[in-house]
């Protein structure tokens, strides 16, 4: 088993290409037609924590991935705070032998897992993990719980092509975004009475996913607060349905 706080992942996107400026007068008119092209670059980094299954070097399989989302409380530059909490917490505690490739970045304190920054940073860390590591890209699945279901719902809103799955738990989304991942199989967790986020937060989502005929389950813990997380990660039958979905199965 490998278990690492990572250094700053880094790297450079490019957002357009080409510049230059194209003008054309309509026939009787004041106003011109232009076109305008600029080359933009952005830098994002994050650090993150790193898990491989113990025997990653002993065999040349593809391996799956897990991407976890911590929430608010565990932001910032420690990376001993992702630990608190979910599949990381697991691993510390030397109470689950992942059979996953399993990544858990930081948020940068004050952001926001759902902003644009940061949705550009796990997608290009995303990248960088398949170029590295020896990855299964039809096994690609996100959660989080909290801030990090938030960024679970945008992310795959955003690159609804990259996931096998994802587990938002206690968090929410954009409904009129939801048939987009219509094709993605979600599992949605949240507590009755979370006095956080409240309920309604999770069902609007499972809701509009319903409505676009969408392939969502949703486990209503009864007597849970905001805590919808501990039992769910400590349910051996998340990963077990985790491992059971594959990209190339969704389409």
């Amino acid at each position: 088993m490998k278990y690492a706080m990572t250094p700053v992942f880094i790297v450079a996107l490019l957002c357009a290409a080409g510049c230059g400026a194209l003008s054309t007068k309509t026939t009787d008119s004041l106003q011109t037609s232009e076109h305008f092209t600029k080359e933009i670059k952005s830098t994002v980094e994050t650090n993150y924590l790193l898990f491989l299954p113990e025997n990653y070097d002993q065999t040349q399989q593809q391996w799956p991935l897990l991407l976890f989302l911590h929430g608010a409380g565990e932001r910032g530059d420690d990376l001993s705070k992702v630990e608190v909490h979910g599949p990381p917490r697991l691993i510390a505690d030397g109470k689950k032998d992942f059979p996953f490739i399993v990544v858990s970045p930081q948020c940068p304190k004050d952001a926001w897992w759902s902003d644009g920054p940061q949705i550009d940073a796990l997608d290009a860390l995303l990248s960088h993990l398949i170029k590295t590591y020896r990855i299964d890209e039809n096994r690609i699945y996100a959660t989080g719980l909290s801030m990090g279901g938030f960024g679970t719902w945008r992310l795959a809103c955003e690159y609804p092509d990259r996931f096998a799955a994802i587990v938002p738990i206690c968090g929410s989304g954009e409904p009129y975004r939801a048939h987009k991942i219509r094709h993605l199989p979600v599992w949605v967790f949240h507590g009755a009475k979370d006095d956080v986020i409240p309920i309604q937060s999770s069902q609007m989502m499972v809701d509009a996913l319903k409505k676009a005929e969408g392939n969502v389950e949703f486990t209503i813990y009864p007597e849970a607060g905001h805590d919808a997380w501990t039992e769910t990660y400590n349910n051996a039958a998340l990963y077990e349905w985790l491992l059971q979905q594959r990209r190339s199965l969704n389409k």
